[in-house]
């Protein structure tokens, strides 16, 4: 800040203190409470929002106040604290403005702000700002950069590492999805002389031997404010490496919600031989994607003994545990074919059982839904004399169940019996054909004591109910199809969906309004590996990098002859480990508990949007009041044990540099108490500080004369990337929108709609130069 913004801070502690609370602040540290809230206040742009996001994201409580709302309530002392049973209150663990100064000239506002933040303790983010000594540093030149940041390298800082982003290993690579568009902008500039500023963030200067700050900590008047200088959405790759430290830093590393990686990668069809692409008639004969009367396939894909020992092998390389979503019956009509009594697709995996996590598929893998009729492309449900849809019958789907877990008790083959994937996901709803649910798949799957069945993510992203006992869990369709045993059909397969008529391809991207088309086919020789690999990786690596437990699937296809997922599984591995230190692995979760997690994010979520969890801090201790049985979510600082009636206990388990997890009311309680260590408690504000205001004259914040912007649609990385849709084209929560389901026959076997394409996600302020 400037000299005139420095005084006013000060002068509003001043005021502050002089309104009654300069007697509280003699022992702050014990008798403030400081309420476990975030203030968002938002001016509508991406940045903001990408925070916002990531608070929602973890499950932190926070509150948004819209610039743009002739409503919005006055940001005043009163609305930011008061007194409650005779302590003084913060309302407010932390601020995130959209800039340093979002207010107009003078604004009284601002002078609230910032003394309520230097007589709490309270940190600030400014979500994104440009490069002046208002914030600590110099102007961007002399050495300096205004412009384009795709393709950057960030660098995160010795004092980042042993702070908030102490959960990478260093680097912060800014996306370039697209050399045509405009991904990023921002600026390099180093920190003022005198001032207070450690980089956390920071990356070279062009044509100097300098590093710019894009992330520091601005320490003045008493307050710390974290200065962002890059514009960025919430789906970028370099917001998601960091959007974990932001909220750790902001709330000092107490808050409610956490955060943690995700990976788990479910192989479906396991024992049956998968329907192979045909590249002539560019469909799947034995599928329903061909004209009726089209030959079934000849040459089925089904993984081989050893493909089944490469599989046991690469997991122990890669340290990853991969779920067998298994069909028993597969293996049955695999030998019936062959006239054998063995199997040793079976034999190889059955003895290499404890390597993997098993999941019942059904037994022979049938549809489950509606009674399909596949005399018309697409096939369409078929109708009684009543015109009432034929459903697949209770007994049918119960059977299915329970002979699986039959022939896998014959095979000695351990899985938890609460899991199921039906084929396709069938039974549940599946638009067009079928809007709703199979009326006799719920009472088959309380017969049969499932708890948590596969739902395809791409039609329903969100955990729901199938009955009275049983809670779906969403799963992500790799691109990596289900048909393609090798590298040249995925690559073709890929084509015909993703390329225009005029190209040579079905057309189907350009029948969609949120579809977008390769502009060339790929080289089917060497387009798996040049395009699918790394733009399927980074989808894959997005959903990782977004606190997402579901899982992604695939098919034993696709560890079958090119065993063509590996270069995918290796890629997201790789990528994410030489980003993260060994702090923060990957968590490799089984659906059950996936699926749990789901279930209580949602009653948190529901009792938060409720107003009926209320947190707080009061020196080293924190209360949170929740409904009774309600489990809490919560981050805090390594040592925070847990008080109970008796004694104490461990609070969660280590992640990412700080302890975080689920916690319930201990016996005889009603409230979490935890406790801190006197080392990780925060510091009450400086006493000197507050003296040193009391004589500062009265000067209104210094107005700025720019103010930042950017935009809010993600480049999408590939036609593909159904992630990057504009949201405005969906309503939160409904999920992404569907392309063309019964392309592929199977639904939920990457025929997902994709994103429009993108305009440039960045703008330069106005009045500054730099490229578009």
């Amino acid at each position: 800040m400037g000299r005139a913004t420095r005084r006013a801070a000060a002068c509003a502690v001043a005021v502050l203190l002089a309104g009654g609370l300069q007697s509280s602040f003699a022992n702050a540290a014990t008798t403030t409470r400081i309420d476990l809230t975030v203030l968002v206040i938002s001016d509508g742009g991406p940045a903001t929002a990408a925070i916002a996001a990531e608070l929602a994201s973890q499950g932190t409580p926070y509150k948004i106040v819209n610039l743009n709302d002739a409503n919005r309530p006055v940001i005043d002392a009163a609305f930011l604290s008061d007194t409650v049973n005779g302590q003084p209150r913060a309302k407010f663990q932390g601020v995130v403005l959209p800039n340093d100064n979002p207010f107009a000239a003078g604004s009284a506002e601002m002078t609230a702000l910032a003394a309520f933040e230097a007589a709490f303790g309270i940190r600030q983010v400014d979500a994104y700002t440009y490069a002046r000594p208002d914030v600590g540093l110099n102007w961007a030149q002399n050495p300096g950069y205004i412009g384009s940041l795709d393709g950057a390298q960030g660098q995160v800082t010795t004092t980042g590492l042993a702070g908030p982003f102490s959960y990478l290993k260093g680097s912060v690579p800014f996306e370039d999805n697209d050399p045509n568009i405009g991904e990023s902008y921002g600026y390099l500039a180093t920190p003022l002389a005198g001032a207070d500023f450690k980089p956390l963030v920071e990356a070279p200067i062009p044509g100097t031997t300098e590093k710019g700050s894009l992330v520091g900590e601005y320490t003045h008047d008493g307050r710390k404010e974290l200065v962002v200088t890059f514009v960025y959405n919430q789906y970028q790759q370099q917001y998601r490496l960091l959007a974990r430290g932001i909220v750790d830093w902001v709330t000092q590393g107490i808050h409610l919600g956490y955060d943690r990686n995700y990976f788990a990668a479910h192989v479906d069809d396991v024992f049956l031989a998968d329907d192979r692409w045909d590249t002539s008639l560019k469909c799947t004969p034995g599928d329903v994607t061909c004209p009726p009367g089209t030959p079934e396939s000849s040459n089925p894909i089904r993984m081989t003994p050893a493909d089944a020992q490469y599989a046991k092998q690469w997991q122990i390389d890669h340290n990853f545990t991969m779920d067998m979503v298994f069909n028993g019956g597969g293996s049955e009509d695999w030998k019936a074919d062959h006239e054998v009594t063995a199997d040793p697709v079976v034999d190889q995996m059955v003895t290499d059982q404890a390597s993997y996590r098993w999941i019942n598929h059904t037994y022979t893998h049938p549809y489950l839904g509606c009674l399909q009729d596949v005399s018309v492309v697409p096939w369409k449900c078929t109708k009684d004399a009543g015109g009432n849809t034929v459903w697949v019958d209770q007994a049918t789907i119960t059977g299915q169940i329970k002979n699986n877990l039959d022939w896998a008790a014959a095979h000695h083959i351990t899985l938890d019996k609460s899991e199921l994937v039906t084929g396709e996901h069938s039974g549940l709803l599946t638009a067009p054909q079928e809007t709703s649910d199979n009326p006799y798949l719920a009472p088959s799957l309380v017969t049969n004591g499932v708890k948590w069945t596969a739902s395809d993510a791409s039609r329903e992203s969100g955990q729901r109910a199938v009955g009275t006992s049983t809670l779906t869990v969403p799963r992500y369709p790799m691109n990596v199809f289900y048909n393609a045993g090798t590298a040249v059909e995925e690559a073709d397969e890929y084509n015909w969906i993703y390329t225009s008529v005029a190209n040579g391809g079905s057309g189907v991207c350009e029948n969609n309004a949120n579809s977008t088309c390769l502009t060339t086919p790929l080289n089917t020789s060497t387009g798996y590996t040049s395009y699918i690999v790394p733009l399927e990786a980074r989808i894959d690596l997005g959903h990782v990098l977004s606190n997402d437990p579901r899982p992604h699937f695939i098919h034993q296809s696709n560890l079958a002859e090119d065993r063509i997922v590996y270069p995918v599984l290796d890629t997201v591995l790789s990528t994410y480990r030489n980003l993260h230190a060994d702090n923060a692995p990957i968590v490799n979760l089984p659906q059950r508990e996936i699926g749990a997690e789901f279930q209580r994010r949602a009653a948190w979520n529901t009792a938060l949007a409720a107003g009926q969890v209320t947190a707080y801090r009061i020196g080293d201790t924190v209360t949170v009041n929740a409904p009774a049985g309600l489990s809490t979510e919560a981050t805090m600082p390594t040592g925070t044990v847990q008080k109970l009636t008796f004694g104490s206990t461990a609070f969660g388990t280590a992640y990412a540099g700080t302890l975080s997890g689920w916690v319930k009311a201990g016996s005889l309680q009603s409230t979490v108490t935890l406790k801190l260590t006197a080392a990780q408690t925060p510091a009450a504000p400086a006493a000197a500080a507050a003296a040193a205001a009391k004589t500062a004259p009265v000067v209104a914040p210094a107005a700025k004369t720019v103010v930042p912007s950017g935009a809010a649609t993600a480049v999408p990385v590939g036609p593909s990337d159904t992630d990057r849709t504009d949201a405005a084209t969906l309503v939160p929560g409904s999920g992404k929108p569907v392309l063309g389901k019964a392309l592929l026959g199977k639904a939920g076997n990457s025929t997902a709609g994709k994103p429009a394409a993108g305009k440039s996600t960045a703008k330069k302020p106005a009045g500054k130069t730099g490229k578009q």
